[in-house]
């Protein structure tokens, strides 16, 4: 067994294999390549425990897929996902079902570096992310009942058109007042208040929203 930690790598490109691979190993990680989640799958059993960096746009079987496949059958390892331009509502389904993270291709190498530490520090401090999660409702009182509201609208997976619709606001609007949550959640990025949303149970059901003014 290697004692660096190790990286599954999953994609039908093989570029991007190549690409994330190179990074990896300069990076001082083990990494395994696999062309398909049906392969993954296969070998899983016996595969060596480490992290998944998972594509979901695959031939065959889509990573979505190959997430619900892992979590049924109990596989644990922290998933990290990578989308395409627009996946976003794809990207919040996987975090729903227990990603790490999602990274937009083409992956920036210190973003892919950071959900890659967070992903073994999910594994080493499971007792932490649970008191992170038990938080979640405390951290979300600093927001507006306008700003839960569209938080909510976004935990869903819903652009920003729909959720100003839903609301009764401008899509200009709604940038603000997502601006305002990433600031006071003191978010770097909308995985990290998703993260924090999906803790707190939102984004679970499809009720109306309540009536409201303008802002």
């Amino acid at each position: 067994m290697n004692d660096k930690p190790l990286v599954h790598v999953i994609d039908d490109e093989e570029s991007v294999r190549r690409g994330a691979k190179f990074f990896l190993t300069t990076t001082g990680y083990a990494v395994r390549t696999w062309s398909s989640g049906i392969a993954f799958l296969k070998e899983v059993r016996h595969a060596e425990p480490g992290c998944v960096l998972l594509d979901i746009r695959m031939p065959e079987m889509d990573g979505l897929e190959v997430q619900q496949r892992l979590n049924a059958r109990g596989v644990t390892m922290p998933v990290i996902v990578l989308t395409g331009h627009g996946d976003v509502s794809v990207a919040v389904k996987a975090m729903k079902a227990g990603a790490v993270d999602f990274l937009e291709k083409p992956f920036d190498t210190d973003a892919l570096q950071d959900a890659i530490d967070r992903a073994f520090a999910r594994v080493a401090a499971g007792k932490e992310y649970s008191a992170r999660v038990a938080e979640a409702g405390v951290v979300l009182g600093v927001l507006s009942c306008r700003e839960r509201e569209v938080l909510e609208g976004l935990a869903r997976g819903l652009p920003n058109k729909t959720i100003a619709y839903d609301l009764g606001i401008s899509s200009r609007t709604v940038e603000v007042h997502r601006a305002n949550i990433m600031a006071k959640l003191h978010a770097r990025s909308l995985s990290d208040a998703l993260r924090i949303a999906f803790a707190a149970g939102m984004g679970q059901g499809r009720a109306a929203f309540p009536a409201a003014p303008g802002q």
